[in-house]
């Protein structure tokens, strides 16, 4: 006999419910087989529009559902608040916990066994994390990646770290308005989120460090085929999660917080990252401290020169190895 999965609460049973469940959703084209005990994974998008950093997280939500099927499961994509951190006003922080009811009510309220985050901005990776905490199905980070390096001018720009720069460019090296419409271009030449090791970097870096991710997912650039791979293989993965009961609450431990606060030390993470992991261990059940940042991260000596306060960008860090 097949295992019982959460979904078959909704497709499994021959009742009323049962015929209704089954019978709206084949008006998308789903054969039989699909609701007689395959495992069923949602896969959470932050994709928006209005959310750049985001904005080819559509097309990874196909890729990832290639994987899924690969592995013999059912994929079925959902959407949640996106905060798109360029964009929104006053700031997306005011909607991080909304967001992660958002996710939370989403994933609770729907026939899954499993879950595939789609993240990028800033407060999509924590508020959907915590989101998913709270619920505790086995669940998988796909990260959005970096964008490529800016270039201007021959030179290696970062983003938000040159934007900030641009007034005193202007004024002291006489930029014309053709080249500051160069620059505003050149500084966000390809998709993904911000190249500096700024919070949308360090929150890529804290998930894979927690365990969300498959190895080294953090740093591969948005627009490298090796990003679609990755993609892929997490909905394959996520299947084999599902089969093996490994939910949020196994792989969230202690020992998993402190290697994050490890990692963001050796790294020079955005200090951002202090109120989102604690966001997030509240959410798993982990008692998480002030005193333990300092207590772990102190310790640690700084290994990653990237911008802000560096000189390099996660292209590079890639390049290099990656976490």
């Amino acid at each position: 006999m097949s295992k019982k999965y959460r979904s078959h609460d909704w497709f499994g049973k021959d009742d009323k419910m049962g015929f209704v469940h089954r019978s709206w959703m084949r008006n998308q084209g789903y054969p039989d087989d699909y609701f007689r005990g395959r495992p069923v994974i949602g896969i959470c998008n932050t994709w928006s529009e209005f959310t750049p950093c985001n904005g080819h997280l559509r097309d990874f939500a196909e890729i990832v559902k290639r994987g899924v099927l690969d592995a013999g499961g059912f994929p079925l994509e959902f959407p949640v608040t996106s905060l798109g951190e360029t964009i929104m006003k006053p700031t997306t922080m005011l909607f991080r916990n909304l967001a992660s009811m958002d996710t939370e009510e989403s994933i609770r309220a729907n026939p899954m066994d499993g879950v595939v985050l789609l993240t990028g901005c800033d407060k999509t990776t924590p508020s959907t994390v915590m989101g998913a905490c709270s619920v505790d199905l086995p669940t998988i980070v796909v990260p959005g990646g970096p964008m490529l390096n800016g270039r201007f001018k021959g030179e290696c720009l970062g983003s938000g770290t040159f934007s900030w720069m641009m007034k005193e460019k202007k004024l002291t090296e006489n930029y014309t308005s053709e080249d500051v419409l160069e620059a505003e271009i050149g500084v966000a030449r390809s998709q993904g989120h911000c190249m500096t090791m700024g919070t949308a970097s360090t929150m890529a870096c804290m998930v894979e460090a927690l365990g969300l991710t498959l190895p080294g997912a953090a740093a591969i650039p948005a627009v490298d085929s090796r990003k679609k791979v990755m993609a892929q293989m997490s909905g394959r993965r996520i299947v084999e999660m599902v089969k093996e009961d490994m939910r949020l609450s196994k792989v969230l431990t202690r020992q998993a917080f402190e290697n994050a606060i490890v990692v963001n030390a050796a790294i020079g993470g955005s200090t951002n990252f202090v109120l989102h992991l604690q966001a997030i261990a509240g959410r798993i059940g982990v008692e998480l401290d002030l005193e333990d940042f300092d207590r772990i991260g102190s310790r640690i000596p700084l290994l990653v020169n990237l911008k802000p306060s560096g000189k390099y960008l996660m292209e590079d860090f890639y390049y290099a190895g990656g976490l």
